[in-house]
Formats: C-alpha cells, structure tokens, sequence
C-alpha cells in the first residue's frame, strides 16, 4: 500500500510570481488602486459617476496616443518631442481640405468625402513628417531631441502660417458626430486609442521588426554588426510615431470641434513623463507597452481627481508633471546606488 504526501502550498509558493513582474509595472498597479481609493473616499459619488469616466475616455486619448509613438522612439534610445506640433499641423492640414470640400451647406455625401480625405491626409500628413524626423536622425546623424526639439517649432510655425495662429472652425458635423461620438456609451476616442495600441503591441511582441526595436536600443554597435539596417528601422519607427502625432491630431479636432496651432502646449512633457513613467528607459532597449497605458491611466485619473477640488488648480498640473518627471527619472539611480551600499555593508 503506497500513500501519497502533497507538499503544502506556502505563502511563498503562493505569491512566487510576483517575482516574475515587471517591479515597475507592480509600482503603478499599487499607485493606481491607491489613487482610486483616495479619490472614491475624498470625492464619493462624483468621481465613480459614468460622465466622469467617459469625460476621461475622451480626454487622454489626446496625448495617449503621442505618448505611444514617443515610447517606440525611446525604446530605440532616440525620443520625439515634435508630436504635439505635428498633431496640430496634420490637423490643420486635414481641417482645411474638409472645410474646403464640405462647406457651409454641403450634402451629407461631401461631408463623408471630405470626412475620409481628410482622416487620410491627417494620418498621411503625419507618417510623412515622422520619416523626416527619422531621417534626419538616421542619416543626417542629428542627436534625436535636437531633430525634435527642432522640428515641434518647424511644424508648429508651419501651423501658425497656414492659419495666422487663428482657429479652424465649422467643420462638417459628421466629423464630429463620428469622431467625438460614442458606441454603445463608450467614447470613440477611447475605441481609436484602444485601436492603436493593440496594433503597437502586436508589432512590438509578434513581429521581427518590434524585436528589431529592442535589439537596436539595447546595443546599437552589437546591431549594426549582426546586419541590422538600423538607418531604415529608425525611419520607420519615427514615421510610426508621427502617425500615432497624426492620429492624435484627428482626436483633438474631434474633441475642440476646431483645429488650432497651440493645442495640446503641455502634451511635449506629459508624453516624456509617461513613457518614462512607464517604465521604458530613457537610455533605450526596454519598456513595456501596458506599463505605458498604465501611466496614462494614473495620470489621467490624477488629474481630474485633482480637477474635483476647487481649490487646485490646473496652473499647478505642470508643476506636478515636471517633479513627477524628475522623481521617475531618479527613482531607477537611487535604487541602484542604495543596493551598491547594501552590498558593501
């Protein structure tokens, strides 16, 4: 007769597979459920409310979407300040071909027309002005940040041209009744942001050229030698990002009914602060995509928690944005100077 004997389950059997999680990730799972206990303790009824959370569905897709093509151009050790000026631009751009092939009076066919050219000259637009980002950092060998830095004024100041720093407005009403509308309660900037980031995700964990992608950031010298065409790869991850900028765009124009060249001022740092945030490392080959929707999520749920109280206000969000920025930057330095220590001792 043979009897069997179980191992007991341990606390540390149990919760083994915390160690396999990303420290980061862990990080922002903790301060999210803790941002949303305070909030739903401090404000009650008002920040679980439906309206409350639809109005955040439709405002970060804004700068989540930037913020996606800025963390596939720092994965590669490069970074995109331009997104915010290649938004209003392609917005700009696509808000002029509709007003001008969809008047004041246009059949509901002319606003469809002039609705799809100009999601595509917007999304086009976009693709275009991220490949002479990648360009000049690929081939012309320009430091990225001083390409972008460069090119956010360049496409800024093309904007204010075209409109003479004044609002596009009337656009066709199907524009914003498609864009700004919602499915089944659920905002359709939310659905396009979703939209997107499943497609980065895909292409940062199924395809070569996500691996590519990593692989450059992590050694640039160890890929130029193993045959990696890392000139056509960063032209092609910056052309990403200015579609994502040129998505975005779209988002706004939906949001604001109107496209102007100064939307979205403060998205430059917000972006940073969030791919960084989310763990993806300034230095390039690491970062993980649901560590970037995680931030977005907090910071968005920070900011209208914040909103709630009448005595903040939001002249003190870039405040916050700038030390939350520095705080993230040094979080990784003084863990690792603090575990240096410990060893010696």
């Amino acid at each position: 007769m043979t009897t069997s004997t179980s191992t007991p389950t341990t606390t540390k059997n149990r919760f083994g597979f915390l160690k396999d999680l990303d420290p980061q990730i862990i990080r922002l799972v903790v301060i999210l459920a803790a941002l949303l206990l305070f909030f739903m303790i401090t404000r009650g009824g008002a920040f679980v409310r439906v309206s409350t959370w639809q109005a955040m569905g439709v405002a970060f897709p804004e700068f989540g979407l930037m913020a996606l093509g800025v963390m596939l151009t720092m994965i590669t050790g490069g970074i995109d300040l331009s997104s915010v000026g290649i938004a209003n631009m392609t917005a700009i751009a696509s808000a002029t071909v509709m007003l001008s092939m969809a008047p004041a009076g246009a059949t509901p066919g002319q606003q469809a027309t002039a609705m799809v050219v100009g999601i595509l000259i917007s999304i086009g637009l976009g693709t275009l002005a991220g490949a002479f980002n990648g360009f000049l950092v690929a081939k012309v060998k320009i430091p990225a940040i001083l390409v972008t830095l460069g090119t956010l004024e360049l496409f800024t100041g093309i904007a204010i041209v075209m409109t003479a720093g004044k609002p596009l407005s009337g656009l066709p009403m199907i524009f914003s009744e498609t864009l700004g509308g919602k499915v089944m309660k659920i905002p359709m900037q939310l659905i396009i942001f979703v939209i997107v980031a499943v497609i980065i995700g895909v292409i940062l964990s199924r395809t070569s050229f996500g691996a590519k992608l990593y692989m450059l950031g992590s050694n640039a010298t160890a890929a130029k030698f193993s045959g990696l065409n890392s000139g056509s790869l960063l032209i092609r991850t910056y052309a990403l990002s200015g579609m994502c900028a040129g998505v975005a765009g779209l988002v706004m124009m939906a949001n604001y009914n109107s496209a102007k060249a100064d939307y979205g001022s403060t998205y430059t740092l917000l972006t940073v602060l969030i791919v960084v945030l989310g763990g993806v490392s300034p230095l390039g080959g690491s970062g993980k995509l649901i560590g970037v929707v995680l931030a977005i999520t907090v910071l968005q749920i920070l900011q209208s928690g914040l909103n709630m109280f009448p005595q903040v206000s939001n002249f003190y969000l870039p405040l916050i944005w700038g030390a939350t920025l520095l705080l993230a930057i040094s979080i990784p330095n003084i863990t690792a100077t603090l575990r240096k220590l410990t060893k010696k001792d």
